[in-house]
């Protein structure tokens, strides 16, 4: 029987913060995971893994797990804590080799915007520790986060990147049966994969990368498109992650053809050149907090929700920003709630206080001045918990999560849940543990960017994503940048010009 290992080291770098991101970061909550119990962990659920797993049962092959580990989005990994992770996956291999035989292949489960202290591509380190160990002939297919940052060199070390086709990642384990599809297919000599890459200059606004909504929709139709004509096997869209400041930080096609190098090549031009000659369509200018109230109250629909993802957890973001919370404050609104506020401290003051005590808190903005000031007020206790849940929203579905000592707090007319885990809301499970029913609320605050759709959107009046202050500000214009190596829309390169 064919025999496919699969692992992972699965990380979204932001440079823009200063924390390092360590193997204690890798191994809280969903973890380091080794050997069988990656099945056991990840069978059923929706993430690229959970689709190995099925993708293996219908293609007939056997899936050899090794280690999968993730960590909350946020700075640099220590270098030894990645060389440990990535040795591991290695000698996990070899000893599965000595105990079974060769496998045919590798499966990987990576993000793409993975930056390494020491290493800018972090993704394409691990492809290149696979190729080096595989050699030339047994197949590396990747699965890759709609936000990588792609590179030269991890397209010429794997057979396939696929890509995420959605945003929010509702099709994690989708694109998992694709890979395990090409790989099955590869190894059975049906088709041989050539894969190019066409890089464009190009910072994406994250409001016009909704792919259930125009302009995105329009994006994916033409990928689909493309994916149906002869000789293509799969067309990979990433809007990149702009906080990491790496040479080749920015959006990308790739394309895989089945033994065409020149049709890759000339079709990921092709769809290239079609999104830079609409660049100023995926452009955005940054909204104000009270601008994204505004535009909420003249629709006249309820709840009106901002996406806070100037402090989008999920990116690396600290989450204890205060802006969206000291405005909703100044307003004096009713039936408010912010989805949620780090704050390790003001959490654990409220359970040592207990529900029904009304405490004086100094909460958020800790972390750095660009984060704002602490929002000083009285607050009520409603709810504690220590932070454990389950995940019943579509990208997350099957899998436990842990928030760390949380609290429900409502300051005057504003809730607040306030969690020590930086994690964004990817559903309303959490808050519903402690209570809180988001339905009932008349303005919400969430610290995401977009994944918070895929649950909020069918309750939601109206939403609008804000620039309230914070460290990942979507002004791209205010982002370090030291080592990028050319001119970028909308930067250097302004609409204006365009």
């Amino acid at each position: 029987m064919m025999r496919i290992a699969t692992g992972g080291i699965i990380h979204e770098t932001s440079t823009c913060v200063d924390t390092p991101t360590t193997m204690s970061q890798f191994e809280y909550d969903r973890g380091v995971i080794r050997g069988a119990d990656v099945l056991e962990r990840f069978r059923g659920t929706n993430v690229c893994t959970g689709g190995f797993i099925d993708g293996a049962a219908h293609n007939g092959f056997e899936l050899v797990p090794l280690l999968r580990a993730s960590a909350f989005p946020n700075g640099l990994i220590v270098r030894k804590d990645y060389d440990a992770l990535r040795q591991e996956m290695l000698d996990r291999l070899a000893e599965a080799e000595r105990e079974g035989g060769p496998v045919d292949g590798a499966l990987l489960d990576l993000h793409g915007a993975m930056v390494i202290d020491g290493i800018d591509d972090g993704d394409g380190d691990v492809i290149a520790a696979f190729r080096e160990y595989l050699g030339p002939d047994r197949p590396i297919v990747v699965t890759q986060d709609l936000h990588g940052n792609h590179t030269r060199a991890r397209v010429a070390a794997a057979d396939a990147l696929v890509g995420f086709d959605t945003f929010p990642h509702v099709d994690m384990a989708d694109r998992g049966i694709e890979a395990a599809a090409i790989i099955a297919r590869t190894v059975r000599g049906e088709i041989r994969p050539r894969m190019a890459i066409h890089q464009l200059p190009l910072f994406w606004s994250t409001p016009c990368q909704v792919t259930a909504h125009p302009p995105m929709d329009e994006v994916l139709r033409c990928v689909h498109d493309i994916e149906t004509r002869p000789g293509i096997i799969c067309v990979t869209i990433a809007t990149g992650f702009p906080w990491a400041d790496v040479p080749d930080v920015g959006s990308s096609v790739m394309v895989v053809a089945d033994d065409d190098q020149q049709l890759a090549q000339e079709t990921a031009d092709e769809l290239g050149m079609w999104i830079w000659e609409r660049r100023e369509q995926w452009h955005s200018p940054p909204l104000t907090v009270r601008a994204g109230l505004q535009r909420g109250e003249e629709a006249g629909r309820y709840p009106i929700i901002l996406a806070d993802h100037a402090d989008n957890t999920g990116g690396g973001s600290p989450g204890d920003s205060t802006e969206v919370l000291q405005t909703f404050l100044d307003l004096k609104l009713q039936d408010a709630l912010i989805l949620y506020q780090v704050d390790h401290e003001v959490a654990v003051q409220a359970q040592q206080s207990g529900v029904g005590s009304r405490i004086s808190v100094s909460l958020g903005g800790k972390s750095s001045p660009v984060q704002g000031q602490p929002v000083r007020a009285e607050a009520e206790i409603l709810a504690v918990s220590d932070g454990a849940f389950s995940y019943d929203g579509p990208m997350f579905a099957g899998l436990t999560g842990s928030m760390g000592p949380s609290a429900w707090l409502r300051i005057n007319g504003i809730n607040v849940v306030v969690v020590t885990a930086r994690e964004q809301p990817f559903d309303m499970a959490f808050a519903r543990s402690l209570g809180v029913d988001c339905a009932k609320m008349k303005y919400i605050s969430v610290k995401s960017a977009a994944h918070f759709r895929a649950a909020f959107e069918p309750i939601a009046g109206s939403i609008h994503n804000v620039d309230a202050a914070g460290i990942h500000t979507h002004d791209f214009s205010q982002l370090p940048s030291t080592k990028r190596t050319r001119d970028v829309f909308p930067v250097e390169i302004t609409p204006d010009q365009a």
